[in-house]
């Protein structure tokens, strides 16, 4: 048997919490969470629990430097983290013992700050003088700083600091991230204290935003359909700000959780953070994937004590969060947002764009036509490879309807030709695209070398997708009905029959998921996702290319 690869070591830098929310205790759980070794330099002991912090005894910083070393010359991490560091002399002794181990700054791993100056309960826990040794000493050493709005008024000031609108909370994040962004450190500027609403969220046009963790973004109105939803104005959300080098910004949108089990909330989220990019995530991803993992241990919390109680960190919380009635289909929702470009390219190409305008030419339509009726063939061939991987009745009888469903539509493509003046053996007699085929070809070899829930995933972008470009081309304002030649085609696809079949198969995929849940195969199943979008919009292409 070959070895598996060792996990990415990981180093917080940090306080202790004896009640195991904060600090380097829930450093250690994440870094277990996902899927990293964790090591950790105690900066110093509290006594605190979910009420406060009663005390806080401080690591003579030369002790922190020698931990430090004995870690660094054995155990090379792939990432580093700090938390509260408490004093001047400890953040000096930190940022000195780094400059120290990697004299070449290109060599020293990843570092993430979080600039822990007050807690969770309002306990300051980095003094004046600490707080500027952090900015001039520390900072200029990170990939990463992550500070909350209560830190950003300590470390800016609170004429620069002061944060009360989505506009100061892009302002802050540009202002801590200077005009020599190039040269800095990214900054994460963390919105949870300040309340804003999805339609303040949405409002601003002009910004980057990624939906996290049960709103919904771009494309997916068929995960929502059938369920009660809120205006945008009434969903409160957190948005939090990534200003990077260059000027990039993006703004992760998250719903609000009202919730005591926020203990140690930015202690997970930079560990999180510092996991991903040891696995190789460049920051943007690793702040995403970070986010997500934190909503989710905050959603799923079991209250502890008489104040604000811990997360829970439990390993399952990194591959997608638990369905809810507000995120009823988050593992589908994941898959959507794992590739959101692809999707977006499928759901809403030019060949599509044209169908709903009515001025899509009528030879690309039956060019996509008798392919499609073609490929249809696949489809239905590989729903009968479900059958032989199937082992119960419910599973063979429900890939049996579904060939059913696929020759029925298949009629349906046969009525449309001949409208367009195509009869059935001409239909017959088409030759395949390459796009045709090399979409069939691979929907086929996944079900042949894999198992039943690989086929699944590659059988699901088709029916997903389509019924998501229905109900997209009946929400625009500028898509034509009356009078349109492809109005039948338009209304098939968002009609209750295929969007009662697509919610049936967005059901299985989320049990699917639920019951045979794994890092390896999540993996697996979002590459099969995102291989067929891509197939599919070059399906769409092979529609617009008639040469």
């Amino acid at each position: 048997m070959s070895e598996l690869p060792a996990p990415p070591a990981v180093l917080t830098i940090a306080g202790s919490d004896p009640s195991g929310g904060a600090g380097i205790q829930a450093d250690l759980k994440t870094f277990a969470a996902c899927g990293c070794y964790g090591m950790a330099v105690l900066t110093a002991l509290t006594a605190q629990n979910t009420t406060g912090v009663q005390g806080v005894h401080a690591v003579p910083p030369a002790f922190v430097e020698q931990q430090l070393e004995s870690v660094l010359t054995d155990i090379p991490p792939r990432a580093l983290k700090t938390g509260m560091l408490y004093d001047r002399a400890t953040v000096v002794a930190v940022a000195s013992a780094l400059r120290a181990a990697y004299p070449a700054r290109e060599k020293m791993p990843p570092l993430v700050v979080d600039p822990v100056c007050v807690s969770t309960s309002g306990h300051q826990l980095l003094d004046s003088a600490a707080v500027d040794a952090l900015a001039q000493d520390l900072m200029p050493l990170a990939v990463l700083v992550t500070p909350n709005t209560g830190e950003l008024a300590l470390l800016l000031g609170p004429e620069k600091g002061t944060v009360r609108s989505l506009a100061d909370l892009r302002d802050g994040a540009r202002a801590l991230a200077g005009p020599c962004e190039s040269e800095g450190p990214a900054v994460l500027l963390k919105g949870g204290h300040l309340r804003a609403s999805l339609a303040e969220a949405r409002a601003l046009a002009d910004a980057d935003l990624v939906f996290a963790s049960g709103l919904p973004g771009e494309n997916m109105e068929v995960l929502y359909a059938g369920v009660e939803r809120r205006t945008d104005a009434e969903v409160e959300v957190v948005v939090d700000v990534l200003r990077e080098s260059g000027g990039r910004e993006t703004l992760f949108v998250s719903p609000r959780i009202e919730s005591t089990s926020t203990h140690g909330t930015g202690c997970t989220l930079s560990a999180a953070i510092a996991c991903s990019i040891a696995q190789g995530q460049p920051v943007r991803s690793a702040v995403h994937a970070a986010i997500r993992y934190t909503h989710g241990a905050i959603a799923s919390a079991t209250p502890y004590g008489a104040g604000y109680g811990p997360l829970n960190h439990a390993p399952s919380l990194m591959l997608f969060p638990r369905a809810t009635r507000a995120d009823p289909r988050p593992f589908v929702r994941w898959l959507i947002e794992s590739c959101r470009g692809v999707w977006k390219a499928y759901v809403e190409h030019e060949f599509v764009k044209k169908l709903g305008e009515g001025t899509l030419r009528r030879e690309c339509f039956v060019h996509f036509l008798r392919q499609d009726y073609l490929y249809l063939k696949y489809y239905a061939r590989a729903h009968g490879l479900l059958v032989a991987k199937s082992s119960a009745y419910s599973e063979f009888g429900a890939a049996a309807a579904i060939v059913q469903h696929v020759a029925r539509e298949s009629q349906m493509h046969v009525a449309f030709c001949a409208e367009f003046g195509v009869g059935a053996e001409e239909l017959e007699s088409t030759r395949e695209s390459p796009a045709c085929t090399a979409y069939g070809a691979y929907i086929l070899d996944v079900g042949l070398r894999g198992d039943r829930s690989a086929l699944q995933m590659a059988l699901a972008a088709c029916l997903i997708g389509y019924g998501e470009v229905g109900l997209w081309l009946r929400r625009q304002s500028w898509a034509v009905l009356e009078g349109n030649a492809y109005r039948r085609w338009i209304e098939d696809y968002s009609g209750d029959e295929y969007q009662g079949a697509v919610r049936v198969g967005i059901e299985r995929l989320e049990s699917m998921a639920a019951r045979e849940v794994s890092c390896e195969r999540i993996t697996e199943w979002r590459e099969v996702w995102e291989r067929c979008a891509t197939l599919e919009k070059q399906f769409w292409d092979m529609g617009l290319d008639l040469s």
